[in-house]
Formats: C-alpha cells, structure tokens, sequence
C-alpha cells in the first residue's frame, strides 16, 4: 500500500534520518518536508511535533508507530517492529514524545502550538 511520510526538513536529525530512508525506501513511499508541503498552519504544526504517515485508505500513523512504518518499507524494516511490541512500545512512545518535546522548545514553538498537536486527533 503507497504510504506518504510528513517530516520536519528543518531538523537536522530528521534530515539525516530521512537520507537514510529514502536510501533504503520502495517507491511504495514518499516522503514530503513538511515546510514544502500545501497544509493549513494547524497541519504543519502537527507535523512538526511527530512523524505522520498517511496511508493510501486516508488513515494514518503518528510518532514511533509512523516511524515503524515508515521503515518498513525497507528491507530491514523488521528492525523497527520490535518497537511496537507490548512493553516496549510504552516505553518507545513515553521516549519519543520526550524528544518531540525537546526538540519543540529547542526549535522556538510556542508551546501551546505544540500541546495543541499533541493532544489533536484532527488531521
């Protein structure tokens, strides 16, 4: 199934990991820098707090699972899935949501930007 990743090109580890990506990648996904894409202001913001996925069918994953997704479509995706797995997946998810908020102040946002993407379920 086509997949489209939204990332930060502005963040230099997500950069770094995004050449790596779309290095390994199928055609199957496409990856699109956030800051390049047509999106309302609500959009990006929430794309810039964690990785998006959309899928072909509308749905989407967010955070680590966007970012297990993503990798599997490379050959060595499996070496992500471990971070789905129940336990692991908690502890994953809590990491990840440190970094974003790290890396959201360290950028500047306002916070209440960023809360408000954290706690949105709109897309």
């Amino acid at each position: 199934m086509k997949a489209t990743l939204y990332y930060d090109g502005y963040c230099q580890l997500c950069s770094r990991e995004m050449r790596w990506l779309r290095r390994l990648k199928s055609s199957e996904l496409q990856l699109v820098d956030v800051h390049e894409a047509t999106l309302s202001e609500y959009q990006r913001q929430q794309m810039l707090y964690s990785l998006h996925v959309q899928f072909a069918d509308d749905s989407w994953a967010i955070g680590v699972e966007a970012n297990v997704a993503a990798w599997s479509y490379t050959p060595i995706g499996f070496l992500w899935r471990p971070l789905l797995w129940p336990g692991i997946r908690s502890l994953a998810e809590s990491a990840y949501r440190r970094w974003a908020e790290r890396r959201a102040n360290r950028c500047g946002w306002i916070k209440d930007k960023w809360i408000e993407a954290r706690t949105s379920d709109e897309h």
